[in-house]
């Protein structure tokens, strides 16, 4: 059985050079930005980085010399969380309305043209925000705002992913969705990847725009395990694309969307444009693993040895852990009841041993990801009401379609 992401990468690894003849200049006129990018990312790392005050465009981002161009988009973004009222504590921009991707043509942020920009917002209090957000943006909100804001508080925190999303609204002139999650949601999402959903945007870059002492802890804890749990699917010798398309590829695993809903080449379509944004993030992570080491600039190697891959598999986040376990000792290798009796650290070498732990691996994934996209995808209609679920819907739909009929090179 082949594993998803890798799958993804090596195929379009076979197109690399004819993309890279149809794309140099959208390589090379984004690299700039894209250390500029990495580096506001790198507020989730840094433990001693406060909230930013809402007028205040990112230091990073001041500090690293960014474009024109950039610091503009920086400045509308921080415009958008100021216009809210309601008090949002964590905020990040991300997707293709902030950063480029390949198959998107680059447009001034609040253009016509321009792509809706995701917004994901923190706060304390759901109840409390959505009260105060329902009195100043009523128009965001489907019928169900009429209900009050302790039936959409608890909406959003028993169904799905426990987000809360106003799709295709407009604020401070640009185009934007929003998601809303509580603190305490989001933190154990990246702590134990309960759904993956916040977990698995993190995982990728974005822009902080207001910063939290203790989301850049568990964020930090969030990257190493998805180099984790990446190298899982791998083999011994792959690229530094191969394994950033793993990493971005995790959060998708399972996910409905990716065969109806979503450009079949999402994941390496986030990844071909954005490849010094991930190396910044990640090659830090790589070079602090015991059994992997980069051999040559952009190959890495890892050591399959089993109790070093058995240490690998105790550090996953618990969700994804007792999953893998338990596919394992359903599985045929694992010699069924002899290895219900197996304590520590007998167990993870055991697991670490099996031939099919990448295909476990994946499997285990799929069952996270799965039933959470499907219900926050349902909510979603209840939530955006049904008109604007449809024209989001039909967006999202032309562009799979699109992407499914064209060219690989060019998707």
């Amino acid at each position: 059985m082949a594993v998803f992401p890798r799958v993804a990468c090596r195929a379009n690894a076979c197109f690399r050079a004819s993309v890279a003849v149809s794309f140099p200049s959208v390589r090379t006129s984004f690299r700039a930005s894209q250390q500029s990018v990495v580096t506001t990312h790198r507020h989730l790392h840094a433990t001693t980085q406060s909230r930013s005050p809402p007028s205040a465009a990112p230091t990073a981002l001041a500090a690293g010399g960014a474009a024109d161009v950039q610091s503009e988009m920086d400045l509308r973004l921080q415009s958008v969380v100021a216009d809210f009222h309601a008090p949002v504590r964590f905020a990040i921009a991300y997707g293709s309305g902030v950063f480029l991707q390949k198959g998107y043509k680059p447009a001034a942020i609040g253009s016509k043209d321009a792509p809706m920009v995701d917004f994901l917002f923190g706060v304390t209090h759901p109840e409390h925000w959505h009260s105060l957000n329902i009195r100043q943006n009523r128009h965001h909100y489907s019928a169900l705002a009429y209900l009050g804001s302790k039936v959409v508080s608890n909406v959003q925190e028993t169904m799905g992913a426990g987000l809360y999303f106003n799709p295709d609204v407009e604020v401070a002139g640009v185009r934007i969705k929003y998601g809303v999650v509580s603190m305490d949601r989001l933190i154990r999402d990246l702590h134990d990847w309960e759904t993956l959903y916040l977990a698995g945007r993190l995982q990728k870059p974005v822009k902080v725009l207001r910063s939290d002492a203790r989301v850049n802890l568990a964020n930090r804890r969030n990257l190493r395990a998805s180099v984790r749990a990446a190298l899982l699917l791998l083999p011994s010798e792959f690229t530094e694309e191969e394994l950033f398309c793993a990493i971005a590829g995790l959060s998708y695993t399972g996910d409905f969307r990716m065969k109806m809903g979503e450009n079949p080449h999402k994941v390496f379509n986030i990844v071909y444009t954005q490849m010094d944004a991930f190396r910044e993030l990640y090659k830090p992570v790589i070079e602090d693993l015991p059994n992997v080491n980069y051999v040559s600039e952009s190959q890495i190697v890892q050591d399959l040895d089993a109790r070093l891959r058995a240490q690998l598999l105790q550090k996953l986040p618990q969700n994804l852990h007792d999953k893998i376990y338990l596919y394992y000792q359903r599985s045929p290798a694992s010699n069924g009841s002899s290895t219900a009796a197996l304590q520590e650290p007998q167990l993870s070498l055991s697991v670490a041993s099996s031939p099919q732990l990448a295909q476990i691996t994946e499997q285990s994934l799929g069952d996270i990801v799965r039933w959470p996209a499907i219900s926050q995808s349902l909510k979603g209609i209840l939530t955006a009401g049904f008109a604007r679920a449809f024209v989001y819907a039909g967006r999202k739909l032309k562009k799979s379609f699109a992407g499914r009929s064209s060219p690989r090179k060019s998707s």
